[in-house]
């Protein structure tokens, strides 16, 4: 098929991506609320998981079609493009302060199972049911927290929630659901035909394209708020996303199907610990996100860019 054709498929499985995940979160979120489910529990599932709908479909659609490299790449690739770019850019452009919640407790848990998620590559190259109920059961105790710490936070109700009636609100739901799964299909298939016709591995396609692709919400959602000055709760979201896409993404697909390890990720996901290590240490000190840390990160996601092309 012509290549021409291929790029083409992979933008259009990337806008069906974030158009279907923006459309679910809000025809499920209204229609959540409209059944009166408490809007801290609305905010803390569909809404979270939301941003990471992009990721959990590119994933499980890759793993169930036998690509482990694009299940692998696209979480660890994703992950690294959030802190070492979405953050170094957004910083850049303003300093981002950081909530006390998120510097103490949710960027060291992010460390904590960046670490098992390396350790559990180091042991075996097959991440199977064991590795997704330990992903899950961490997933559940973080749900736990979030719902204590969120309490007293109120979530806002978008437009299209407080507008819209019960029945666009399930159409949405549906549309964005089938946007989300055929985007995934796009996505994953496109990817792999371009890295077979260029001679590139599906590894370097998925920590790159995919990863960029897949995290467009949030890059878009961050540099939004830096602009606008609403820039307090930026690393909580990336942070937040992040923990996702390792403990819910990749669970589950582990839950669905044994998941392929391969050892050249063992060093993707070195430098997705170390992106977050760096993290910690560019905001202790101040409780922000300033732009020399912000400049630093973009500089080591060029060496690590870098790096895919030479390697």
């Amino acid at each position: 098929m012509n290549i021409w054709l291929q790029f083409l498929l992979l933008i259009l499985g990337f806008v069906m991506l974030i158009k279907g995940a923006d459309w679910f979160v809000d025809g499920v979120a209204g229609i959540a609320e409209r059944f009166g489910i408490p809007q801290i529990v609305i905010g803390l599932t569909i809404v979270a998981m939301g941003t990471s709908a992009p990721e959990a479909a590119v994933s499980i659609n890759a793993a169930l079609s036998g690509s482990a490299d694009i299940t692998i790449g696209n979480i660890v690739g994703s992950n690294i493009f959030n802190v070492l770019v979405i953050l170094g850019i957004t910083s850049i452009i303003t300093p981002i302060a950081v909530k006390k919640n998120t510097l103490r407790i949710e960027i060291p848990f992010m460390i904590a199972i960046s670490v098992v998620l390396l350790v559990m590559g180091l042991l075996s190259e097959r991440l199977g049911l064991l590795c997704g109920i330990i992903l899950w059961v961490l997933f559940l105790a973080y749900l736990v927290y979030l719902y204590f710490t969120a309490r007293k936070d109120k979530q806002e109700v978008s437009e299209a929630q407080k507008g819209a009636s019960i029945p666009v609100l399930i159409f949405l739901a549906v549309l964005g659901g089938a946007l989300v799964v055929f985007g995934s299909d796009f996505t994953v298939d496109s990817a792999s035909a371009i890295a077979a016709h260029f001679g590139m591995s599906e590894r370097f396609i998925a920590l790159t394209i995919v990863a960029f692709g897949t995290s467009l919400p949030e890059l878009v959602t961050s540099i939004t708020a830096a602009v606008k000055g609403k820039t307090d709760i930026a690393v909580g979201n990336i942070v937040g996303s992040n923990i996702f896409n390792i403990l819910f993404v990749l669970g589950t697909s582990c839950l669905i199907t044994p998941v392929l390890f391969q050892r050249n990720f063992l060093v993707d996901a070195s430098v997705a610990l170390g992106a977050a290590i760096l993290l910690l240490l560019c905001v202790l000190r101040k409780k922000k996100l300033t732009r020399p840390g912000g400049i630093l990160m973009v500089l080591c996601y060029a060496g690590y860019f870098a790096y895919l092309i030479l390697g």
